[in-house]
Formats: structure tokens, sequence, C-alpha cells
């Protein structure tokens, strides 16, 4: 039986002949073929074998009929001992008149041009079969053949393993050299120790691992092209040989040890033995490669989570821009006296669009999301030099003591999702703790106007500057990039959205917006300036203040200091930003204020239409009063004496 081994593709070789004549073959060595002819019978097409006497005593169990150019099979009459019969090498294309060999064991039928596996029913005892290198296009009519323990068919046209399963004691099946494009359908083998499919047309292998015993499989020279289309053999507890060479697997840098650390029971692999300095390499590559996928899992997990985190943002950003838009709409409606509805509804599945795209899950990574439920409504990543700030929740992180080295590696600050007036806040803080930060990026963070990019001015240092047009309508505007040099032109700023800044492009923010800040700062009183100024400009309005007149060369060194670590030009410095609710609470009181001044201008025209009242009517009686005043005045110091001792008397009675 060992020629089916993997080098065994060609049938088991029967008893060798040794003499020749009629065109017989003996039945084994030694043996004369004198004694063995082929007759006419009563049926033409079927010739009849006879043996003489001593054939038969000598080799009374075999036959052998090799290379006889036969087309058919003989009769064969009182035979019925034959245990083995040999019909290699002819031209038999049917199998027939052998069903009365019911002692047969072994049967030969190699090189033939049998299409069909038929005429075995009867042959209840038959262990050996070979049918190898025929024209069999389906495994058939094999019902009653239970004992058979060796069956061959290599070199056919067989593209599908079945009608097999039955064959309980079968050990050894060759399907080498046919059509087969993938294995299955071996449930019921509980024998096979050895199966043998190269060459063949194979891509993936199942129920390998249902077989108990099975120890040799030969895969060599098919398609097989990665370990996964042949997992099912890490199951099998039996398989110690295996073959893949010739495959496209074998190819790859990872075959050996993908192989052997799947299977560490193999004792040989492509015909060669497995040392145990293979099994340990196979052992540490397994563990790493184990260790990388962990690793990887994790971060697809960490990769998904944050997919449906971002998607949460972008849901309840959209919410509240709809619901910002439709009070609005509201609003104007009823300024108009038009019937109040809602106009704009949102459905809850709706996510705004977003780079990061739903791509297809493998079904591991899918399980393990099953109980993912992300409610988490902002997110907050450090990628690199990249600080990503996801809702307006994630601005709370500022707060954080964030180490050292994180914090100066940080020179990218990207907000995406979270009003412009919230990051205005959290600029101060943003500026101590990230003092590196070099590059800011804004997506959906409503920036609509100009006058917000002043409020950038309060930062360290910005080199560069992305504004998405997604969620931020002021791109929309033609100058937008000058204004931005130009308020930011104490920074030097080298690029806006990834185009290289210019000094023609400084020349010209100068020339459109310059005028803007001279009227900005000279239609302002100066208490007004000073306090929008602030602490960290006063020293500088005071350097100007007081170097005014003064010639260059007497300005000292502390003052070039002050001017240095301001850097921001005064007439700039007043076109300045301010909040939605900052606005919202000045406008409250500026309220108050107005109340309490108009109360106040009240009480005074009050009081002063009263003082006019009295004044009109003092103004009417005074001609008289002042008659009066004079008589009386002539009347009293009409007696000189009489007058002079009045008044003694009154200085009297004061003291």
């Amino acid at each position: 039986m060992s020629s089916l081994s993997a080098f065994g593709d060609s049938s088991i070789q029967t008893p060798s002949k040794s003499r020749i004549r009629q065109g017989c073959h003996s039945a084994g060595p030694n043996v004369s073929g004198d004694h063995i002819n082929l007759v006419s019978s009563s049926m033409p097409s079927f010739p009849i074998l006879q043996r003489s006497s001593e054939e038969k005593i000598l080799y009374s169990d075999r036959l052998t009929l090799e290379r006889q150019k036969l087309t058919v099979c003989p009769v064969i009459d009182g035979e019925e001992h034959l245990r083995l019969l040999n019909f290699q090498h002819n031209f038999i294309t049917r199998i027939q008149n052998i069903s009365n060999l019911q002692r047969l064991i072994f049967l030969d039928l190699y090189d033939n041009q049998i299409e069909e596996i038929s005429g075995l029913s009867t042959l209840r005892s038959l262990r050996v079969l070979l049918l190898g290198k025929n024209r069999i296009k389906k495994i058939s009519n094999l019902e009653n053949l239970k004992s058979l323990d060796v069956l061959d068919l290599h070199g056919n046209q067989i593209t599908k393993i079945e009608n097999v399963n039955h064959l309980c004691a079968l050990r050894v099946l060759n399907l080498a050299r046919n059509l087969l494009s993938h294995v299955d359908n071996l449930t019921g083998l509980d024998s096979l120790t050895e199966l043998n499919l190269r060459h063949n047309q194979i891509t993936f292998v199942r129920d390998v691992d249902n077989l108990p015993c099975l120890q040799r499989l030969f895969l060599s020279f098919n398609n097989i092209s990665n370990f996964e289309s042949v997992c099912c053999l890490a199951d099998s507890a039996s398989l110690s040989d295996i073959t893949f060479d010739g495959n496209p697997i074998a190819q790859e840098s990872w075959y050996k040890h993908t192989v052997l650390q799947n299977m560490m029971q193999l004792r040989q692999l492509d015909m060669k033995r497995v040392t145990e300095e293979e099994r340990r390499m196979a052992s540490l590559v397994a563990k790493k490669e184990e260790e990388k996928k962990r690793e990887s899992h994790k971060q697809s997990l960490l990769k998904e989570k944050k997919r449906l985190t971002i998607n949460n943002v972008a849901r309840k950003w959209d919410l509240q821009q709809h619901r910002v838009t439709s009070i609005a709409t509201n609003q104007d409606r009823k300024d108009t006296d038009s019937p109040s509805q809602d106009s704009c509804q949102m459905d809850g599945s709706t996510i705004s669009a977003f780079p990061e795209e739903t791509g297809p899950l493998d079904p591991v990574l899918t399980n393990a999301l099953q109980g993912l439920s992300v409610t988490d409504t902002h997110l907050v990543e450090v990628e690199g030099d990249t600080l990503s700030l996801y809702g307006s929740g994630a601005l709370e992180s500022l707060d954080r003591n964030w180490s050292v080295q994180t914090a100066g590696m940080v020179t990218t600050v990207s907000f995406t999702f979270i009003e412009f007036d919230e990051i205005v806040q959290v600029l101060p803080k943003l500026k101590m703790k990230f003092p590196n930060s070099l590059h800011l990026k804004f997506k959906e963070t409503n920036l609509v106007m100009l006058q917000q990019f002043n409020a950038l001015a309060q930062l360290r240092r910005i080199d560069q500057l992305t504004i998405d047009p997604q969620g931020n309508p002021v791109v929309n505007f033609t100058l937008w990039k000058y204004y931005v040099l130009f308020r930011l032109s104490h920074f030097s700023m080298q690029k806006i959205n990834g185009t290289e800044v210019t000094q023609n492009d400084m020349i010209m923010a100068e020339r459109l917006f310059g005028i803007l800040a001279h009227v900005a700062s000279s239609e302002l009183p100066q208490y007004r300036v000073i306090s929008i100024l602030g602490d960290a400009r006063k020293k500088q309005f005071r350097y100007l203040q007081e170097t005014k007149g003064k010639k260059p060369g007497i300005v000292n060194e502390e003052n070039n200091d002050s001017k240095r670590l301001v850097g921001e030009n005064t007439n700039r410095a007043m076109l300045n930003y301010t909040t939605r609710d900052f606005y919202n609470e000045k406008l409250e009181e500026i309220k108050e204020k107005k109340k309490f001044c108009q109360m106040y201008i009240e009480d005074l025209v009050k009081e002063a239409t009263e003082i006019n009242k009295k004044n009109e009517a003092l103004q009417k009686l005074w001609p008289q009063m002042f008659i009066e005043l004079v008589r009386d005045a002539v009347i009293e110091i009409r007696s000189k004496n009489s007058y002079m001792k009045l008044c003694l008397q009154q200085i009297t009675d004061q003291k």
C-alpha cells in the first residue's frame, strides 16, 4: 500500500510479468503464460478466459491480464476463488463479467478507458479498487463495497467528492490529478488515514477535521492561497503529515510559521521532518502574531468607537443647528404675522457628512461591537502632534493636567462641531496649556463673520490657519483671507488653508483694511481705548504715549522688550470681538444703566420744569415786589435814630 504516498499518483503495482506468449501476460513472477488462452465464445464480443491446470494450481487466487489490448472484460468461468485480478494498461471501457468473482479482494483496472464505475455491486469482499488513469467523471455505484480499504481514482475527470460517506472502512483515498475545485463531503470516512489530492484545482478545504484517523494529507500543486481557506486543518488532532508545495500559499514568507503554529502536531511538512527548532520559532511567531492581532483588534474597536462617537457629536450638532434655524425662521414669521409652524424636521438617523466613512467590519469585530452603546457627545484625541476636539464638551479637556511631554508635542489643534463663541472663551487656556500650538483648524464651528477672527489675536502665536468650508460660511467672503492677514499680521502667518502667504498678500491686506484700524482707533475716546486694550495692552499704550515725539535712539531697552512682547499693533487692537453671550450680558447691563439714566434725566427735567415755572412767576411779580421793597426801605430809614436803635436791638437779640 505504500505506493499511494505523496509520490504515488499511480496505481498499486501487481506482480510483474515474466513471459509472453500469444499476447497473454503471466499472473505473477516465474509463472509461464503457456496455459492461459483467450478463446472465442458463443458471444463474439466477449472472449472466454482459459487457464491450464498447472496455472490454476500455482496461482489459483490471482490473475494478471495487463497489456492485452482488451476492449472488454473477458468471461472468467471456473475462477470464483480468485482474490486478485489485474487488467492494467488495456482499452476496457466498461467493468463487466466479474460479478461472479465474489471472493475478489484486489481489482486493478489502472490505465484503461472506463467512463463509469459499475458492475461491482456483488463484490462485497473487495478491499482494493484501483481505477486510476481512466475517464471517470463521477464517483458512484460503490454502495455495496463496505469493506473497501483502498480506493484509487487518480488521473480521472472527477469534479466533486461524493457517494463515499458509507465507506467507513476506507483507509486510503487517492483523487490526485482530477478536476476538484474544493474538498468537502467527507463525513463518515472514520477509518481514512491517507488522502491524496495532489494536482487538482482546489481553493478551499472543509470537513477534514471530521476525519478522526486521518494522518497524511497531500495537497501539493493546487490553488490554495491563504490559510483561512484550509483553517479546518488546524482542528484535526490526528494529522501528522501534510504537503502544500506547489500552491500560492507556499510562496509566502509567513507560510511555514503559520502552518506550524496552527498545526503543532505535524511531524512532516512538504515531505520534510519538522524540527524542534522550527516548532519553537513557530511558537514565538505565533505569540507575536497573537499580540499583533489583539492590538489590531483593540485599535479596530477604538476606531469604531471613535466613529460612533463622532456620529453622535455630528447628530447633536445637526439637531442644534436645525433648532437654531427653526427658531430664527419662527421669529421671522412672527414679525411678519405669518402662521408659525416648524418647517425643519430632523430625522433621528440623520448624520452630518464627515470623512470617517463606515466601512465593512469583520465578523469578530461586529460581535465585539454588538454590546457597544456609545452615548458620548464629545471626543478628545491626541494623535501625533495634533489635538482633535469634537463637540463642545471636549473643551473641558483643556482643564486637565496634561503632561509636559504631551502638551509640548502638540503643534496642531483641530476644532470640530463646536461653536466658535465657545472656543473664544477657552483660547487663554489653550495658549497656556499648549504653548507650542502653531496651527489651528476649524470645521463646523459657525464662523460667519470677519469680526470673529479678531478673537484669535489673543493667542501666543499662529503660523497656519485652516478654515474648512463645511460649517463656516465666512470662507464664502472674497476677502476673508486678506482680513485674517491684516488682523493677525503680528503673527507673520505662513499658510492659510494650505496656501503659502506671500509678501504681496500682506501688502494687499494692508491696502484693503489699513484704514479700518485707523478709523477704529481715532473714533474712540481715550478711556474707551484703554478699557478695550486691557492690561496686556496698557503698557504698550503708555509706551506709545510716553515715547511720542522722542527720537528713536533714546528709547530704552526695557521699552523695546515690552514692545516686542506685546507685538500687536495698537490700531489693530481696537478691532475686537465680543461673543454673543458676553454681548447679551453687556446688553442687559446697558439696559439697566439706560433705565437708571432715563429715570435720573426725568427727575432732572421735572425739577428744571418746576424751577422754570417759579422763575416765570417771579418775573411777573418782580416789578411790584421791587416797588414794595423800595417803599419799605424808605419808610424804615425815614427816621434815622429809630432805625439805628432798631438795628442795635436786633444785634443785641442775636447775641
